[in-house]
């Protein structure tokens, strides 16, 4: 096992060094701004000291908790508009030149909130925590396409289940930094709110030296040579061409398949499942009660009766009990090739289809975080420790639901996942399918 692990290594090192750029500017931010956000006790302080400073008058207290809530929700209204953009951008330039402008937004957002204390500006963390939701829209929907694109077959269950680690990793990583020890003090908070800025400059000196994908460069490029290059880069030397021989089966197929457009993707029928699936998939993890504790930590376990000086410790151990489960699981999906949440997008859908499925996916994704982050409080004040209930009906609807449906994505090429769903979506009868994902008889129709 330790020399397979070394020869791995050794092999795909360009591989796995891509996946740690495309982690600390992809999934991690997302993580990050959940957790970071979730010590209010300052924040709350500034927007009342501010409206004193200007108007003379304190803000209710009840006014306070919905600008706060805006504040926090307000990073979900970023991630739609940002998702809204991803798709078509990234087709029309690409997704690394749009990964590194992402970074650029994220920089912005980190000088925003790094002098909304000088500027004493409570509108500045709103306008920050704003482009950071931009920016993170674009970067989570970038990253696990990328990273499932430039991962052989054999890999790719693996590799793509690093965006949920890099994910947990940048919860746990908010929460370390934001304690009253490091930079969660009533000094340092805009530096707290500003730190993910490092990242995005990490990934913006680092991501140029690594080549686009291997798909991209074969099947919207044509150029077979660069997809050579960037393959050998990646995986190092070697007999790729079972690979490469399947990019060519897949930009045969979308010869034949026109990219769609979301309410094309929608109403196709070949692609009804596979939606099914990841709607399904979304909404759990928005609904799954996870976000609500890192957005509301404090309230969450005020109402439990932790004492306050307890609580961002308490938090801190959700985080790390989270990051050691993603761990585990991130070991286990090495061994038995398991798919994520994230790599079922990517392995489900073909490359003309991905744009507008992760539109939709992250549409779902942002609206339901906006949501979540505005009403949570008004749960709790009417549930109190029983508002986790309706979470835990959720998920086991959606765990059955999964269950059933899913088809194993082991080891199979993308046009072999197509077949196992259009048992699903023309039924068992209608197994033979074209190149185009068609039942020969409705593709002949077409013609």
């Amino acid at each position: 096992m330790e020399h397979f692990i070394f020869v791995l290594q050794v092999q795909f090192r360009g591989l796995f060094q891509m996946i740690l750029v495309l982690g600390i500017g992809g999934s991690f931010p997302y993580g990050f701004h959940i957790s970071v956000i979730n010590y209010p006790s300052h924040i709350r302080k500034f927007i009342n000291e501010t409206w004193i400073e200007r108007h003379g008058s304190p803000l209710h207290p009840e006014t306070i908790m919905l600008l706060w809530s805006f504040i926090v929700s307000v990073y979900g209204i970023g991630g739609f508009l940002g998702s809204l953009c991803c798709g078509y951008l990234t087709t029309k330039y690409r997704k690394k030149k749009c990964q590194m402008c992402t970074n650029l937004i994220m920089l912005v957002a980190a000088l925003f909130m790094a002098f909304s204390k000088t500027a004493k500006s409570f509108e500045m963390i709103l306008i920050g925590r704003f482009l950071y939701g931009i920016g993170t829209g674009f970067s989570l929907n970038i990253h696990p396409q990328y990273v499932g694109e430039i991962s052989p077959k054999k890999l790719r269950g693996f590799t793509n289940s690093t965006v949920a680690v890099f994910l947990t990793l940048g919860k746990l990583t908010g929460q370390v930094i934001g304690l009253r020890e490091i930079l969660g003090s009533e000094a340092l908070w805009p530096w707290l709110l500003a730190s993910s800025g490092l990242s995005a400059l990490v990934q913006l000196v680092t991501l140029p030296f690594f080549p686009d994908s291997p798909s991209y460069l074969l099947i919207q490029k044509g150029n077979e040579e660069a997809c050579r290059k960037a393959i050998r880069k990646l995986w190092g030397e070697g007999d790729h061409q079972a690979e490469i021989d399947d990019i060519m089966k897949e930009k045969v197929a979308m010869t034949s398949t026109k990219t769609l457009r979301v309410l094309e993707l929608i109403k196709e029928r070949s692609l009804r499942w596979q939606l099914y699936i990841l709607m399904t998939v979304m909404t759990t993890l928005q609904l799954c009660g996870i976000n609500a504790i890192y957005f509301y930590s404090f309230e969450v376990f005020h109402t439990a009766k932790f004492e306050e000086y307890l609580i961002p410790y308490v938090s801190l151990g959700v985080g790390l009990c989270e990051c050691l489960s993603s761990i585990l699981c991130f070991m286990f999906c090495f061994s038995f090739s398991a798919g994520t949440t994230i790599s079922i997008m990517v392995e489900i859908f073909s490359q003309s289809f991905r744009p507008s499925a992760f539109l939709i996916v992250g549409c779902i994704n942002w609206m339901g975080l906006f949501v979540l982050g505005m009403i949570f409080p008004l749960i709790v004040d009417n549930l109190g420790p029983f508002c986790f209930l309706i979470f835990l009906g959720i998920l086991a609807l959606s765990a059955i639901f999964i269950y059933l449906y899913l088809p194993e994505t082991k080891g199979k090429s993308i046009m072999e996942i197509k077949a196992e769903f259009n048992k699903l979506n023309f039924g068992k009868k209608e197994t033979s399918v074209t190149e185009n994902n068609f039942p020969k008889e409705q593709f002949c129709t077409k013609l």
